[in-house]
């Protein structure tokens, strides 16, 4: 599981703000690009803890 500040710190180099939606943005980005073909979702979100990948997705 990736929180969302280790999302915004690695993938933006970006000073966490705890209002700061960008993170949600961007997976919601790349669920509609990835996610289209397959039943369930590849990214999952784990609440209170981030985002993680879905070993068997695809």
């Amino acid at each position: 599981v990736l929180s969302r500040f280790q999302l915004l710190e690695h993938c933006w180099d970006y000073a966490y703000e705890n209002r700061s939606n960008v993170v949600d943005v961007y997976i919601r980005y790349l669920r509609e690009k990835i996610d289209r073909p397959f039943e369930r979702a590849s990214i999952e979100t784990v609440r209170g803890a981030g985002y993680r990948l879905r070993k068997d997705a695809g």
